[in-house]
């Protein structure tokens, strides 16, 4: 039976360059790195970093980190000040601040939680939404 979620591997084209940007600048905890790689790690989940020929997505796909709400507006002035790139402005629920990684790649930064977004779906429903468990 699936638990959760384990890790997310992502190809990058430059391995110092993203070690900076994920290391440095999210905060994630560097663990190793190899010729062709990195392990690093935020919260309970692993990111591995593979060089590669990166081929970011250009649907909604995105990968999402927690931030404690109080922590969003200092850390977003940070990224935004390093010249880190955006791809949406925030129209849900809760803070949100989405970025691309030095690949492209589509991160959004959330102070919110399933639990907060499923109770502003009671205030405000998608079109078409059915309810499954009760909150």
């Amino acid at each position: 039976m699936l638990s959760g979620l384990n890790h997310i591997t992502i190809s990058v084209s430059d391995l110092e360059a993203s070690l900076t940007f994920y290391n440095d600048l999210l905060g994630c905890e560097l663990w190793v790195t190899w010729d062709k790689g990195a392990y690093l790690s935020l919260g309970d989940v692993w990111l591995c970093l593979s060089l590669g020929e990166p081929s970011p997505s250009s649907d909604y796909s995105h990968i999402a980190f927690n931030i404690a709400a109080e922590d969003f507006s200092t850390f977003s002035q940070v990224v935004l000040e390093k010249g880190v790139g955006v791809w949406q402005q925030n129209c849900s629920e809760g803070d949100s601040l989405y970025i691309f990684d030095p690949d492209h790649h589509k991160l959004e930064i959330h102070s919110g939680s399933l639990q907060s977004r499923l109770k502003s779906l009671q205030q405000q429903p998608y079109s078409g939404l059915t309810w499954y468990k009760k909150l």
